[in-house]
């Protein structure tokens, strides 16, 4: 009979409400999770398993959620757990999860959470990925300054590096007086200027054409106790060659080889460009040459630079051997110079050249249009129906074509 009674008799088993409720089919539903996430939530039950959940595991849960959405309603159950002990590693889950349902209300609650608790020190990456996050995902600009001035309310100082994102992001974004204002919160934040931080202020100044300005930071540099490199220098020269000031550009260059800084492609670039927009192409032949000289390499858009200077000024037959010269070195030119070079010899009637570069251009990939083989057509009908028409002379048998006075 006792064995009876105990064979039939189960004992009770208390479960704690806030596992029950994390574990139960209702919150899976609720948070939409897919049938991976749920066997996830089975290896983790805590009714099956004495051990709590660990950060490694807690973050596990968080990386395999197929919808980013649940997130923070997942996040919100959690941190009532009694085994909650969220750090660094599981605050960045968090927040690229929301960042990727660009749930941002969210991430600000969070991040107020995150500043009442002080469960764990953040580091400076941590920060700079948030701030990324408001700045690149969803173009919230403000809040990605408020984050940088209120780090230190977390106990975290940021770095040089995180400030000239800020600064980079209010400059591709054209808020040119806010870059000021942060430039000189720098102090506050402990950062020390560097040149990068300089040539971020000199683009900025450029961009929204202050450029006396930009000169004024372009000599503050050695007061930073810093060195202006190649980027500072092409960034005011290319501002300069947008500007038509051709010449201060080719003096800003003479300024560099004086300094010890020594150009790149891009400066040459910069130089070739602007001088070909002014139609100076055999200067920017000249500055194409000292680029060879020095031995830097010139890449793709270089060649492209001095081409499009030789079709601009119209020497079609200069052009054609420039596009075997870059043919030759393993750079193919653009189907627009392709285009203008047969449009060129059509106009001047140099049909010689149209076979070779009609077959380097398909050899590289390039259709023409219906508009160049009417061209074509027009330009090689046109040379036949002169050469009929020129008057010859039949001396001993042999028949002369008589020049054309053109």
């Amino acid at each position: 009979m006792i064995l009876r009674s105990l064979t039939v008799y189960k004992p009770r088993i208390h479960r704690p409400v806030s596992q029950s409720l994390l574990i139960s089919s209702t919150l899976v539903q609720t948070l939409n999770l897919s049938s991976t996430e749920t066997q996830d939530y089975e290896k983790f039950n805590p009714l099956k398993h004495k051990d709590w959940l660990s950060p490694t595991q807690m973050i596990k849960i968080f990386q395999n959620l197929k919808d980013p959405n649940s997130a923070f309603n997942l996040w919100t159950q959690i941190s009532k757990r009694k085994d909650y002990n969220p750090n660094e590693e599981l605050y960045s889950v968090v927040i690229n999860r929301l960042g990727e349902s660009k749930n941002f209300a969210a991430i600000e609650t969070l991040m107020e959470r995150i500043k009442l608790e002080r469960n764990c020190r953040l580091s400076d990456g941590f920060f700079y990925s948030v701030i990324k996050i408001y700045g690149n995902v969803g173009g919230r600009i403000n809040k990605a300054v408020e984050t940088l001035f209120d780090m230190p309310n977390y106990k975290c100082w940021p770095s040089v590096k995180t400030f000239n994102f800020v600064l980079n992001l209010l400059v591709n974004t054209k808020q040119f007086d806010v870059v000021h204002e942060v430039y000189l919160g720098a102090s506050k934040l402990g950062i020390e200027i560097d040149a990068c931080c300089l040539n971020i202020i000199v683009k900025g100044l450029c961009k929204c054409g202050k450029l006396d300005s930009a000169f004024q930071v372009l000599d503050e540099f050695p007061k930073q106790n810093c060195k202006p490199n190649v980027r500072t220098f092409s960034t005011i020269m290319c501002a300069l060659c947008d500007r038509g000031s051709i010449q201060e550009a080719l003096g800003l260059l003479e300024r560099m080889e004086k300094e010890g800084v020594e150009p790149d492609t891009i400066t040459f670039n910069i130089l070739i460009s602007g001088l070909r927009k002014q139609g100076r192409v055999e200067e920017g032949i000249e500055v194409f040459k000292k680029l060879m000289h020095r031995g830097c390499d010139p890449n793709a858009g270089t060649y492209q630079e001095v081409l499009y200077g030789l079709l601009k000024a119209k020497r079609f037959v200069d052009a054609i051997g420039f596009m075997s010269m870059m043919i030759d070195r393993g750079v193919n030119p653009s189907f627009e110079s392709y285009k203008l070079v047969i449009c060129g010899l059509c106009e001047q009637n140099l049909t010689g050249q149209l076979d070779w570069v009609l077959k380097q251009m398909v050899k590289h990939g390039f259709a023409p249009r219906m508009g160049m083989w009417k061209r074509m057509v027009e330009c090689l009908l046109r040379d036949s129906s002169d050469r009929c028409k020129r008057p010859s002379i039949e001396l001993e048998g042999t028949v002369i074509e008589e020049k054309s006075s053109y």
